[in-house]
C-alpha cells in the first residue's frame, strides 16, 4: 500500500492514536485586557520539543451568527465596514453572547439589531474553532426561518445596510470571493449542503436551491 493510501485510510479525526505530542504550556502572562478580549502570553514547549513564546487573543464572548431565509429562497445580508481590515464586508447577523447567555438568544437579539427580523424557526447548524493559531475564540452558527419583521437598533457604532438575496447568488458570491467572511462563508456551505442531502424542510430546500424570478 502506497503512502498515499495509507493516508486516506487514517482519517484526521481518527480515536488519537498516532498523533505527535501535544503543546505544552509552562504559565501566562497578561498582556492585556478590556471588556472584549485578553491576551496572554505563554512560555510553551512545542510538539517538537522546541522552546516557543506564545501570545493568544482570548474573547470575552461566544462569536454567535445566524443565516436568516425568507420563503421565497433569499436571504438577508448585512454589509458593513470593517476596521481591521479596512474594507466592505457583506455577512449575515453576528454578535457574541455574553458569559452565561444562551448563544440563540444572543444570535435573535443580533438578527433583530441588524436585520430587523426575528424568526420562529431556528436551527443550531455549526459549531466553529474561529482561527485557532492565534484565539481560542469559538462560534456557533444557526439558520432560521419563518422571519417576521421587527424595528432594528444597531449599536452606536455600527452602520449596515441590508439586502435580501437569492440564496444561491449568495453561494455564488462565497465562490467568487465577493463574500469573504469566515463565519458567513462556512454557515453558507452548511446551509446549502444541509440542503442538497435533504437535512432541511422539502419546501425549504426547494426555494433555497431555486431562483426567485
Amino acid at each position: 500500500m502506497t503512502g498515499r493510501d495509507d493516508a486516506r485510510s487514517d482519517p484526521p479525526w481518527d480515536d488519537g492514536s498516532g498523533r505527535p505530542p501535544p503543546w505544552k504550556d509552562h504559565g501566562e502572562r497578561l498582556i492585556f485586557e478590556n471588556p472584549w478580549m485578553r491576551l496572554t502570553e505563554h512560555a510553551a514547549t512545542a510538539p517538537t520539543g522546541a522552546a516557543a513564546d506564545y501570545v493568544v487573543m482570548r474573547p470575552t464572548a461566544l462569536a454567535t451568527g445566524v443565516l436568516p431565509l425568507h420563503g421565497d429562497g433569499t436571504v438577508t445580508l448585512v454589509g458593513q465596514h470593517r476596521f481591521v481590515l479596512t474594507t466592505w464586508s457583506w455577512e449575515m447577523p453576528e454578535g457574541g453572547a455574553r458569559p452565561g447567555e444562551d448563544p440563540q438568544a444572543a444570535a435573535a437579539r443580533e438578527l433583530a439589531e441588524e436585520a430587523g427580523l426575528s424568526a420562529r424557526t431556528w436551527r443550531e447548524v455549526l459549531r466553529m474553532d474561529m482561527s485557532n493559531s492565534v484565539t481560542d475564540e469559538q462560534a456557533v452558527a444557526f439558520l432560521a426561518w419563518e422571519l417576521d419583521p421587527v424595528p432594528t437598533s444597531p449599536d452606536p457604532t455600527e452602520a449596515f445596510r441590508v439586502v435580501r438575496v437569492p440564496f444561491l447568488d449568495l453561494i455564488d458570491a462565497v465562490a467568487a470571493g465577493q463574500v469573504r467572511d469566515a463565519f458567513t462563508v462556512a454557515t453558507a456551505l452548511r446551509a446549502h449542503h444541509m440542503a442538497v442531502t435533504s437535512q432541511l424542510p422539502g419546501w425549504l430546500s426547494h426555494v433555497m436551491l431555486g431562483r426567485p424570478r
